[in-house]
């Protein structure tokens, strides 16, 4: 990113102008600053759904961040093994790519949802974002408004024992290459 946001949208491109909107249709409350927590309380609210952020171990050739949309709950997962300001932008990034409802991997196909998350029904499953690391103006925009976001924040530790909804054990399993609760290597 060349430059940060300009003050009152003097000099700013559209696409600027655009996160400042999307930055204010979030309408966090009017504090100065806030957690990731009380953010993803707020945006779970807006959305009617609780948003969970969760790092765990991803595997190597998979993106830093994972956004996964159900029906119930949006879930941010990341790389528990960066540096907590690298995790910090990840998460704010998803969550930009959450407020700005991008579309860049639509509902997976029946098949591929069955594949990558074979103990959900393909139809909960709306959409899964990755962090991607191209020039596209949706990467663009999401880090822009995650930006924005961030300099709502106060510190942010990274918790590496967040709870897991039931709902997700299997997802969390699967997505880190682990075995799913209660069963050991030897159940075959």
């Amino acid at each position: 990113m060349r430059r940060l946001i300009g003050a009152r949208g003097l000099g700013q491109t559209p696409l600027e102008r655009r996160c400042e909107e999307r930055f204010r249709e979030l309408a966090l409350p009017p504090r100065r600053k806030m957690t990731i927590e009380e953010v993803c309380e707020h945006v779970g609210a807006r959305r009617g759904r609780p948003l969970l952020v969760l790092p765990m171990a991803l595997p190597a050739d998979s993106p830093h961040g994972l956004w996964v949309a159900t029906d119930r709950n949006d879930y941010v997962f990341l790389e528990e093994r960066l540096a907590p300001i690298h995790q910090h932008q990840v998460v704010l990034h998803e969550i930009g790519h959450l407020v700005c409802d991008h579309d860049t991997s639509p509902v997976l196909a029946a098949e591929v949802s069955r594949l990558l998350l074979p103990s959900l029904d393909p139809g909960l499953v709306r959409r899964v974002l990755g962090r991607g690391h191209t020039d596209s103006e949706a990467e663009v925009e999401a880090e822009l408004v995650g930006s924005l976001i961030g300099r709502r924040l106060s510190g942010w530790t990274v918790h590496r024992d967040r709870p897991v909804p039931p709902e997700a054990h299997e997802l969390v399993a699967r997505l880190a290459l682990l075995e799913p609760p209660g069963r050991t290597e030897t159940d075959g």
